[in-house]
């Protein structure tokens, strides 16, 4: 069977990736390597400032102190250099990964990192915010992996996957939406009056244009939603190249 390598950014015991990881082992040979505690919102983070350290679990579980990004790193690098996973799968993440929230993930990141070693990724999340039932979207994640085992992506791309709670009425492709944020600054001063900033929840709003991975969601479907980690604007190459920018960096005299 292929090799699936399973990360996420909710932490190696968190209980989105113990359903997920058991549920690919019908489909696969599973080797998890996720973050030893929560990285919630690490997006593609790298560390680079402090050793790493791994921890492993058991013969295929393996915990390292940093972002999905490092998981992968070391997982692609070191631990499974020798025999390389065919599918990279991240999640199943505690609340959705929708519209811009895609740069602020480290679910996301997990499978973006796919890419980068050639290999299709996807991220799987459920949108809730309470009493997680990840069974369901384990399941449909087992499927979706299986075609993708079989059928392939296209180079460079991974599959961002928000399900719904609850039944699935069906699936649609989308393309990612977008939100109006407000987020919530809170202030206040530490044990040594130290003035401190703790960015809370954000209040906000959704854009639910049709096609949009919120719309889908918000109808009950599961959004899968086609990612890169180019993030060239193509529709604006050839009007920023016709703009005369001639811009030059000499100093001129006041």
């Amino acid at each position: 069977m292929p090799k699936i390598l399973v990360t996420n950014d909710d932490g190696i015991h968190s209980a989105g990736i113990r359903t997920l990881s058991s549920a690919l082992k019908a489909i696969g040979d599973v080797v998890v390597v996720a973050p030893a505690h929560e990285m919630s919102a690490a997006s593609h983070s790298l560390t680079l400032t402090r050793p790493l350290r791994i921890e492993q679990v058991d013969d295929d579980h393996f915990s390292v102190d940093g972002t999905p990004t490092d998981c992968v790193t070391i997982a692609m690098n070191k631990l499974m250099k020798d025999d390389p996973p065919a599918l990279i799968v991240s999640g199943i993440n505690k609340g959705g990964n929708l519209g811009d929230d895609v740069c602020y993930s480290g679910t996301v990141a997990g499978a973006l990192e796919a890419a980068i070693y050639g290999l299709p990724g996807i991220a799987v999340s459920l949108v809730q915010r309470v009493n997680f039932d990840f069974h369901i979207a384990a399941e449909f994640a087992v499927e979706l992996a299986r075609r993708v085992l079989g059928d392939g992506l296209p180079h460079g791309t991974v599959l961002n996957v928000n399900v719904p709670p609850g039944q699935i009425r069906g699936v649609r492709v989308t393309r990612q939406g977008s939100k109006i944020i407000k987020p919530t600054i809170i202030e206040g001063l530490d044990p040594r009056q130290r003035r401190y900033y703790w960015i809370g929840e954000e209040a906000f709003t959704w854009n639910e244009e049709a096609g949009t991975d919120y719309e889908a969601l918000r109808h009950g479907f599961v959004s899968i939603t086609p990612l890169r980690n180019d993030l060239t604007d193509y529709h604006m190459l050839d009007e920023i190249k016709s703009r005369d920018w001639n811009i030059t960096t000499e100093k001129h005299s006041a």
